[in-house]
């Protein structure tokens, strides 16, 4: 059976008879865990590993843990530092903040690796204009190339440990107040401004590093009246024709009430299909995932299960044997002396 074009997912620590259910439907591609779903990392190696059994080709494991705020799993997992202090690290001597976002990324895939999570959401490659709370702490840095630069690094990071990357959120969501759980942000700037939140995906792409993008609810008002991730403009002229990319994009969450106007259920599946999203999310709301993967019991499209089965996790260690590497001894050191530095003052 192959992957279909719904990640979706579970309430609990365990599968239930229901899950096992909708899980098994064709329209499932794919699960996103979250921090309720979490105990401990032997829990979570058997949550994963009795998922993956339901199915062939297994679908594909997911979570949020990019590191500061954004990190499903703590108790057992490696505490990772705010991306904006590898920024900040980044400031004070570039090579040592490319050496620590690499090292990031790879300790989360890693970690996550051993465990058989497939995919983290992350980098998050917006840029931290001071204006987005959502995002905030969560962005490298505010130049374009240094984000760029950063996230380069941490991609390479993740793959050394057998992760692929997804940027987020394209074409970039820094520049708006409002946060896209509770309500739609819309961008006014032109084109031209846009093209600096940009500039880190080209960066990335051209360069090989992100298998996956995933679109930003957001509304640039002077070059399309929809949100991202419902738009051909933003998916199929600049980041496939313009920028090139052949990699799998992502609708982020289609339960988000930034996209509430925008129709039932169904019919927001379709409007990011049909713009030309690989995979929609919806979480958070079983009744509405149930009723997507219905209305897609008969979706295809050989493109997308393409770009969807590149992104299963290749490398595999046990957490006994990561733990006892000499490379996850001295990467927590680097780190746990990373994090504990003072904040970087810049003169006003």
């Amino acid at each position: 059976m192959s992957l279909g074009p719904v990640m979706l997912d579970i309430d609990g620590i365990a599968l239930t008879p229901a899950d096992r259910d909708v899980l098994r439907e064709p329209a499932v591609g794919g699960v996103i865990l979250f921090a309720r779903n979490y105990v401990s990392p032997e829990q979570i190696t058997d949550l994963i590993a009795n998922i993956r059994a339901l199915r062939s080709p297994p679908l594909l494991i997911a979570v949020d843990h990019e590191g500061g705020r954004v990190q499903r799993f703590r108790d057992g997992f490696s505490e990772i530092p705010p991306m904006r202090q590898v920024g900040h690290e980044f400031d004070r001597d570039p090579a040592a903040g490319l050496d620590l976002a690499r090292t990031v990324g790879w300790m989360i895939a890693s970690e996550l690796r051993a465990a058989h999570v497939d995919l983290c959401f992350a980098p998050c490659v917006d840029l931290d204009w001071g204006i987005s709370e959502v995002i905030g702490d969560r962005a490298f840095h505010a130049r374009a190339e240094a984000v760029g630069e950063l996230a380069a690094a941490f991609c390479r990071g993740l793959r050394s440990a057998g992760m692929a990357a997804v940027a987020k959120h394209f074409p970039g969501h820094g520049a708006v107040a409002a946060d896209s759980h509770l309500k739609l942000p819309v961008d006014r700037r032109d084109y031209g401004q846009v093209l600096d939140d940009i500039r880190p995906y080209d960066k990335l792409i051209s360069n090989g590093l992100a298998a996956a993008v995933m679109m930003a609810h957001v509304v640039y008002h002077e070059m399309d009246e929809m949100p991202a991730g419902f738009s051909p403009y933003w998916i199929q002229r600049e980041l496939r024709s313009r920028l090139g990319f052949g990699g799998a994009v992502f609708c982020d969450d289609l339960s988000m009430k930034a996209t509430r106007d925008y129709g039932a259920m169904t019919e927001r599946a379709n409007l990011a299909l049909e713009a030309g999203c690989d995979m929609i999310l919806v979480c958070n709301d079983r009744a509405a995932a149930l009723a997507a993967v219905e209305s897609l019991h008969d979706y295809s499209n050989p493109l997308s299960l393409v770009r969807l089965a590149r992104l299963h996790g290749t490398a595999h260690v046990s957490r006994e044997s990561l733990l006892a590497s000499n490379q996850w001894q001295q990467a927590i050191t680097r780190v746990s002396h990373w994090r504990d530095r003072p904040p970087l003052e810049l003169d006003a």
